[in-house]
């Protein structure tokens, strides 16, 4: 038994890792955002409605382009065993929302194991270590693996994709591409077309091969998106293409807000690599092996910016073959330390994994108090129970619904709630809402009871701490003054 711990702590000590901060976070912060809220309603109506579609949040609030259901699916039946257990225990099914983002987190890093074997047997245990090293340093990869947007279903199977190419199946690799791009991201597409041209130009690939070996994968890819999600929209459709004719074609994306060309390079990547993005360009000119892999990830991220409409969760999926290269550097500096020149550079690299870590740990902290509605509401749960009402119903603004309230949040009877959009506030007073969740200070017929604050910025100053978070009041609780049993609870006051 006592041999058994080593060998297994050899195997999955970096899992245990990585995985713990993943979880952590997901403790920390279980709460999620708009990005992420088609993925998570439909996570809790395949968990509590199951066939009852009618019931399903996406048929009254569609979003502006539909998503596939079949990440979401894949997710649920993985957590539901779990979810069961929570149900019988009469536990709140904020413990579910948890349950379903540890297992995403799950499927998402035994990719990414795959691909870290991968890493070992073509780089050594050495850049292994310090892939996992750089990926443990940063925030934004570990954070974002949990969290149910379409871009990390996509990067669960590009990792995949990147594995196999290591491996040399080559065909198999454009084929985990094709399905990502197919059914979780059409901007995948960016991804796929430079790999497929190197691998045609260095003749590791035949063209007639990639029509033989892909055509296939990528219809029965596409019936199958098509058919599920047509069942769960109740109408003919594949989704990834409308997001494609909306975001590409009619180029109606950019109404979200626009970045500079040069936006990824100087803002998304220096946040997301961290330590990694100095490294990951000496890896590529130390190295000759890494750039035939970094190249068309690189490609990837240069095409992108050509889009006006930026994010940093676009191009999540460059993060970890440009941790490699850095992994490759890091790796080469370390071996040549007792060398004059390469000392000052491992010093330097040092320095900069504990910058990285100073930047996580902000990073954190900022997005610790950037779900403000979803503490909102659990407060609102733990304080604002009425004795003697049969029902306590709460309307959710769209600031609310956006900042951190799932459908996970909600609890069961007495408890209702509405999302209802468009009410001006001078007609709140003549609805029969008991509480209001809102962004909005004072309201007509209703007292402000409770505050939760959020991130607003950070402060840099000369003493210590040399940065500061700022938060300020980001939402309000507020009650009904026609209830008088409100008013006799012991409330924090918006003051």
């Amino acid at each position: 038994m006592a041999s058994k711990s080593p060998q297994l702590l050899r195997s999955y000590g970096y899992d245990l890792l990585l995985g713990s901060i993943a979880a952590f976070y997901v403790f920390a912060v279980p709460y999620t955002k708009v990005e992420e809220s088609f993925n998570i309603q439909a996570m809790h109506d395949i968990l509590y409605h199951r066939h009852r579609l009618e019931n399903y949040d996406h048929l009254e609030f569609p979003g502006v382009v539909p998503r596939t259901f079949i990440g979401a699916l894949i997710v649920s039946i993985l957590a539901s065993p779990i979810v069961v257990v929570i149900n019988l225990l009469q536990l709140s099914k904020i413990y579910a929302i948890i349950s379903v983002r540890l297992v995403l987190g799950c499927v998402v890093l035994s990719t990414l194991r795959f691909f870290r074997i991968q890493v070992r047997h073509k780089f050594g245990h050495q850049v292994e270590a310090f892939f996992v090293i750089l990926t443990a340093l940063q925030f934004h990869m570990l954070f974002y693996c949990t969290r149910a947007l379409p871009n990390i279903l996509a990067l669960a199977v590009v990792n995949m994709g990147y594995a196999y190419w290591f491996r040399g199946n080559f065909y198999t690799a454009l084929n985990c591409l094709v399905y990502a791009t197919v059914v979780f991201r059409c901007d995948m597409l960016l991804l796929l077309c430079p790999l497929a041209l190197e691998l045609l130009l260095t003749k590791s690939i035949s063209l007639w091969g990639a029509i033989k070996y892909c055509i296939g994968p990528a219809l029965l890819s596409i019936g199958f998106t098509i058919m599920v999600d047509s069942i769960m929209w109740k109408r003919i459709l594949w989704p990834e293409f409308e997001v494609f004719w909306f975001n590409s074609v009619l180029n109606r994306s950019s109404e979200w807000g626009t970045h500079s060309f040069h936006w990824y390079f100087t803002s998304a990547l220096p946040r997301s690599l961290l330590a990694a993005y100095p490294l990951f360009l000496l890896g590529v000119l130390i190295d000759r092996r890494v750039l035939i892999f970094v190249l068309p990830v690189f490609s990837f991220i240069l095409l992108y910016s050509k889009l006006p409409h930026k994010e940093l969760r676009f191009i999540i999926s460059s993060v970890p073959m440009l941790n490699l290269s850095a992994a490759v550097a890091a790796n080469r500096i370390y071996n040549n330390r007792k060398k004059t020149l390469w000392k000052f550079l491992n010093l330097f690299m040092l320095g900069l994994f504990f910058i990285s870590l100073g930047c996580t740990i902000v990073f954190f902290l900022a997005s610790y108090d950037n779900y403000p509605s979803g503490n909102a509401l659990k407060d609102l749960h733990q304080i604002g129970h009425l004795n003697n009402t049969n029902e306590l119903w709460v309307h959710i603004d769209t600031f609310s619904a956006m900042n951190g309230i799932s459908r996970f949040c909600e609890n069961d009877s007495p408890w209702r709630y509405s999302k209802e959009e468009g009410i001006p506030l001078e007609e709140f007073c003549r609805r029969n809402f008991t509480y209001l969740v809102s962004e909005q200070f004072a309201v007509d017929g209703f007292k402000c009871l409770h505050y939760v604050s959020g991130f607003s910025r950070v402060r840099l100053q000369s003493s210590l701490p040399p940065i500061i978070l700022v938060k300020e009041p980001k939402l309000y609780i507020h009650g009904n003054t026609k209830i008088k049993d409100i008013m006799q609870i012991n409330w924090a006051g918006c003051s």
